[in-house]
């Protein structure tokens, strides 16, 4: 492949300020998701349903969470960036911060201004640090790694969902219209937002 068909990335200091933006917009989506209380994405109905369950914060266990996913890289032979270990440790904080000072509304169009929020927050979000091309997030990475094993991206992502959004929804995680709503309206608007978070030559 020639130099000139590669994608332009961008300089290192405006690559490094992509992905944390990208990383604290994505935490901050979370929050209002989880305080919308229309439901979570499949990820986070399981990290809540641990936070039920244990008394540890949302943000914690997407700490957690990610820090296992990365063991299951290593057979998987997936190489974490500085973007990986980033994912892990400030979407987490960003979580916990946004469910702590954001407040808790009680009118339904308040709720539905949050969850509407938190999607459109993602999608720029995942734009900006996929953007940025510092490395994959755990969860993004073990879809990755399995899809090299032969499985699809579209089943490998949707068979870990299933899983986590079903044992998330055991554990008392909140599932709802909001969890549909992030399923459906996700992959395109992190279409639409990709190549606007695209730096130019």
């Amino acid at each position: 492949m020639s130099e000139l068909s590669l994608p332009y990335l961008g300089s290192i200091p405006n690559r490094l300020l992509r992905l944390y933006a990208g990383l604290v917009l994505y935490g901050t989506g979370i929050g209002l998701q989880v305080e919308s209380r229309l439901g979570n994405d499949p990820w986070d109905v399981f990290h809540q349903g641990l936070s039920i369950r244990t008394g540890w914060s949302i943000g914690t266990w997407i700490i957690l969470v990610g820090a296992i996913v990365m063991v299951f890289w290593i057979p998987l032979r997936q190489r974490p960036g500085i973007g990986t270990i980033s994912n892990i440790v400030f979407v987490g904080l960003f979580a916990d911060l946004t469910i702590w000072l954001a407040p808790t509304p009680e009118a339904l169009a308040v709720r539905w201004v949050y969850l509407l929020a938190a999607v459109v927050f993602v999608g720029v979000a995942t734009g900006l640090y996929i953007g940025a091309g510092m490395g994959p997030g755990p969860r993004d990475g073990l879809m990755t790694g399995l899809a090299r094993l032969g499985l699809s991206i579209r089943t490998a992502r949707t068979l870990i969902e299933l899983v986590v959004l079903a044992t998330g929804w055991l554990l008392g995680g909140t599932v709802g219209l909001g969890t549909i709503v992030f399923a459906v309206a996700i992959g395109p608007l992190t279409q639409f937002f990709m190549p606007l978070m695209r730096p130019r030559r």
